[in-house]
């Protein structure tokens, strides 16, 4: 499932290559055809992210919402053009095709996509697809191409055109309904990143007796934790993922969401879930190349702790996976 760095990302290429434009909305599979008619002709005005969910905001004053959840991807193509402030992050952008290669002196594509978005370069006809667990880039001959697969809704401007496929939830709704939504969601460090934010969610934390570790996977007490950034700032905390949210010290959570900020721009910034700090230029490189290279210990089981040598452990917690250390995290 998408964690919350790759939404804000692609509401970013939502925004630098739909908003201004009039969008034709259909429905190849047709299972969203109603919906799709209700925001059909209209330009598209705004589009945000908060947490795993994202809202494209229409001239009529209508929304569509899109979770993604585990199945859910976008695919891009027509002229495309990277986002401008993740462009100014990472330098020179999309200069090769090649994963897992140096682009220039500051950017290094992963060989599994995890960051694809720096493949898209400068505005060209172009395949993207945009999900954690798959993405695939391919040029196009003809615009706008042929949907694959089954999708639920495509958005088509005159340059560009994007399909989506498989989302856990994809509606229209009002202002009154997207207020809603998002009222039920904890706070989001990229859209409130002040005091008042920090205290929502550490009165959240402080108030419960569920684990730490399912309190950050809840989107009601932090908006787009998922898995790999829950066990990574957990660890980076040296904080027991059992420990009872009501019963970890104050000063640890107030770091948690700090630190989750901190991840959570570098993540929008790169396209990659980095989490390992004060790395040399070789290492770095290394781990920007390579998912295995750049955690903690998520999907680490069985293998030395990076600091103490102990084995990680891995267990169910909530029907996910928990990846952490028992000597540096007891």
């Amino acid at each position: 499932m998408p964690e919350g760095h790759s939404v804000h990302r692609i509401a970013r290429q939502f925004a630098s290559n739909f908003v201004g434009h009039r969008i034709q909305v259909s429905s190849p599979q047709g299972r969203f055809a109603e919906g799709a008619s209700r925001i059909d002709g209209h330009v598209m005005t705004d589009a945000r992210a908060v947490g795993k969910q994202m809202f494209l905001e229409f001239d009529n004053g209508l929304w569509l919402r899109i979770h993604l959840g585990i199945y859910g991807a976008w695919d891009f193509a027509g002229d495309i053009s990277i986002d401008p402030t993740i462009a100014a992050a990472n330098g020179r952008m999309g200069q090769t095709n090649q994963r897992g290669t140096a682009v220039d002196d500051d950017t290094v594509l992963d060989r599994a996509g995890e960051n694809s978005l720096h493949s898209i370069g400068a505005p060209r006809r172009t395949r993207l697809r945009m999900a954690e667990s798959e993405k695939v880039e391919d040029e196009i001959t003809t615009f706008p191409p042929e949907p694959i697969g089954q999708v639920r809704v495509r958005l088509l401007s005159d340059t560009a055109v994007a399909d989506l496929r498989g989302p856990t939830a994809c509606e229209v709704l009002d202002p009154a309904e997207v207020d809603a939504v998002i009222a039920k969601l904890g706070p989001d460090p990229l859209l409130s990143d002040d005091q008042a934010a920090e205290d929502r969610f550490v009165t959240a934390v402080r108030k419960k007796p569920t684990s730490i570790a399912l309190l950050l996977m809840d989107q009601n007490v932090v908006a787009g934790i998922g898995n790999v950034y829950r066990a990574e700032l957990l660890f980076r905390a040296r904080q027991n993922p059992h420990t009872p949210g009501k019963q970890v010290p104050e000063d640890t959570v107030r770091e948690l969401w700090r630190d989750w900020g901190r991840l959570l721009r570098i993540g929008v910034e790169t396209g990659q879930m980095m989490t390992m700090d004060d790395l040399d230029p070789e290492a770095y490189r290394k781990a920007m190349a390579s998912r295995e290279d750049r955690h903690w210990v998520y999907k680490r089981e069985g293998l030395p702790c990076r600091v103490c040598g102990t084995h990680i452990v891995m267990e169910l917690l909530g029907g996910r996976k928990l990846y952490w250390c028992p000597k540096d995290q007891a």
